[in-house]
């Protein structure tokens, strides 16, 4: 055997290959062979009749699915079904029906030979599994005709329309007759909808960012209009420069568009900043939009284009392989990262998916890179669903590049709504309706929900804003927020949106309201769609390069995609938001502007509770309020008045 083994490692050297073809046949032969002393050295058959389902299929799935199922084959061996699994692979049959003690199987899972010994990674198997395997071979093999480990079909792919339940209201919004059988199914009683001021506040942040400005939140209460609520989001929607600007970060992340950073200084990435704030202010379709980001125009190809990275990196952060990283995730939510490098062992796309997308983004020919070696083959470009349809074999970038962007965005292309309809769900009620939000082919807690909103939406045109709208003017969004989950399992039940934080941005925009500082620096001037140039009268966050305290907050470096951000807090984030230099130095200037106009200390507190919190402060809350600003007003009052509201749990979370 120590002849064998040396053999056994010549075979699997990526060197001398000549060398491995020589030498597979001796070892394949050499490998089913066992010594009488080694079969006398087996673990003995398991002295029972052995179920496939509950005894053979779980080591397979724990021990070789991860090499050898689902569309893998390393030593183009597979274990997709009874068929491959007897045929084996370039070391010979995979068992002897009836004779265990000659199978290949039994012999590398007893491993004899350390360098052959099987699973190759993780727990090797027991005496007592390799026992049951002995004894199911000999018993023939028998495997359950409805089970396989073959890739599967993905989901989530076709357009589907749902029937829509019967409701007594006509008028009612289609998620909720949608989620009505839902709820009765989980025995669930929808609760009373949120206050109005709840209300407001939750739409304005979602939809421009900002908190209700108090004379607006204030008409919006008294106004007695039954249908105030849809009209407040439509008016909202209607803002084409609040929702741009406030939209403009979720893209950012998306898209690793930012202002400053790794490549942009000696032109190794490229922003699309005015190419984004111009699609997002005219409501460019979304099926346009993507068009427009996956074959791109020169406006639009710092997308694709990829981070020229400096100094070693290896072969999966080549700008070919980022932009098939990027495109996948983003419009498709698909996570190819792990498969850029080797066969993914978290999902089913594999080294060859992966480089055949990257391969409609080369300037030329693309070899396939396994972990870093070389492999000799050219990867064939492909859209990596092959049910949309195939690209034509071309060398032309410019074609292939066109035909990728009309696969992707055709009509019967049923993931690419779902999976825009699945990020807006989590952005709103705190979790999709598929999770993660990467992996879409996970199946959606409610499949109707989900297909519906992805057919209407593209029935209107891919129109984002209708998209928003129909989400927004249900009750469901309107139900009172949940606390905060982790929890991500099949057993999740919906209840309405979960409480959320103020991103960085929405934030620093709410402070900014709060106390009349805005940041300094010039905000970035953008052309509009008839050609005249958009000047803001106050500079948002989302305008500039992230500050200390953004950064805190979790707003990230945008060099890698980035679908959503961490709810949880952080020591750093505690830190900046109690004792931070930046905020120290905006409310120091809030406080100023606030003392250039007197006022009696019950207006002062009064008119902070009203811009932080959109509600009066309780009597208790004035007294105390009032003893912190001092009378007359002092300006370290007017500071420690503005900490304490921002840090109420009331100012920095979406109920």
């Amino acid at each position: 055997m120590a002849v064998l083994a040396l053999d056994y490692r010549l075979v699997k050297s990526p060197c001398s290959p000549w060398l491995s073809v020589l030498l597979l046949g001796a070892v394949s032969r050499a490998l089913a062979a066992l010594t009488p002393e080694q079969v006398a050295q087996l673990p003995p058959p398991a002295p029972h009749i052995v179920s496939f389902s509950k005894e053979i299929k779980p080591i397979l799935e724990t021990s070789c699915n991860q090499c050898h199922g689902r569309g893998r084959a390393k030593g183009e061996f597979q274990i997709d079904s009874r068929a491959t699994l007897l045929k084996g692979g370039n070391s010979g049959p995979g068992f002897v029906p009836g004779k265990s003690a000659e199978s290949l199987l039994v012999e590398l899972v007893a491993g004899f030979d350390p360098d052959s010994v099987m699973p190759k990674k993780g727990t090797k198997l027991t005496r007592d599994q390799i026992g049951v395997l002995r004894a199911w071979i000999d018993q023939g093999a028998p495997w359950d005709a409805n089970l396989t480990f073959a890739r599967i079909a993905p989901a989530n792919l076709t357009t589907r329309r749902p029937e829509m339940p019967k409701s007594r209201d006509r008028n009612a919004n289609p998620i909720d007759r949608l989620l009505a059988p839902y709820f009765a199914a989980n025995q669930i009683q929808p609760p009373q909808l949120v206050d109005d001021r709840t209300f407001a506040r939750r739409a304005y942040l979602d939809v421009v960012g900002l908190l209700p400005p108090p004379d607006a939140l204030a008409a919006f209460v008294a106004d007695r209009s039954r249908d105030k609520r849809a009209q407040l989001v439509r008016r909202l929607l209607a803002d084409p420069e609040g929702y741009a600007l406030h939209w403009l970060s979720f893209w950012n992340d998306m898209l690793r568009n930012d202002y400053k950073g790794t490549g942009y200084i000696d032109g190794g990435r490229k922003q699309i900043t005015q190419w984004l704030f111009t699609a997002l202010e005219t409501n460019k379709p979304y099926d346009q939009f993507v068009a427009e980001l996956v074959n791109p125009t020169p406006a639009s190809e710092g997308f694709t284009k990829g981070i020229v990275w400096r100094g070693v990196v290896n072969a999966s952060q080549t700008p070919a392989m980022q932009a098939a990283q990027c495109v996948s995730q983003v419009f498709m939510g698909v996570n190819l990262k792990c498969a850029s490098c080797h066969d993914s062992f978290v999902n089913d796309w594999t080294l060859a998916d992966a480089y055949g997308l990257a391969g409609v983004y080369a300037d030329g020919p693309l070899e396939m890179v396994h972990c870093d070696q070389p492999t000799g083959k050219i990867a064939a470009p492909k859209f990596i669903y092959a049910q949309f349809g195939e690209l034509a074999s071309s060398t032309n970038k410019t074609v292939r590049l066109e035909q990728l962007a009309k696969l992707m965005t055709q009509r019967t292309d049923g993931r690419l709504s779902r999976t825009l309809v699945n990020r807006l769900w989590q952005r709103f009620f705190g979790r999709g309706l598929v999770e993660p939000l990467d992996d879409m082919e996970q199946p959606a807690w409610s499949p109707d929900v989900m297909d519906w909103l992805a057919e209407d939406f593209a029935d209107h045109g891919y129109d984002v804003k209708h998209l928003i709208e129909v989400m927004l003017t249900s009750r469901a969004y309107q139900f009172p927020a949940t606390p905060a989950t982790e929890q991500v399992g099949s057993d999740f039940v919906f209840r309405g949106p979960q409480v959320r934080r103020l991103s960085a941005e929405q934030f620093r925009d709410a402070v900014g309201a709060l106390t009349g500082v805005w940041y300094d620096q010039p905000a970035t001037q953008f052309r509009r769609a008839d050609g005249s140039t958009n000047h803001f009268t106050r500079t948002r966050a989302a305008l500039v390069g992230a500050d200390t305290l953004q950064v805190a907050l979790g707003r990230p470096n945008r060099e890698q995609v980035l679908t959503s951000r961490a709810s949880a807090a952080t020591t750093l984030q505690a830190l900046e938001l109690t004792n931070g230099a930046e905020l120290a130095e905006v409310f120091s200037r809030g406080a100023e502007k606030m003392l250039t106009v007197p006022a009696p200390a019950n207006d002062v507190v009064a008119q902070l509770y009203a811009r932080a919190l959109g509600r009066k402060p309780t009597r208790a809350e004035a007294q105390l309020a009032a003893s912190l600003v001092g009378q007359p007003v002092q300006k370290t009052g007017v500071e420690d008045l503005l900490w304490g509201l921002t840090m109420m749990p009331e100012f920095q979370l979406i109920y």
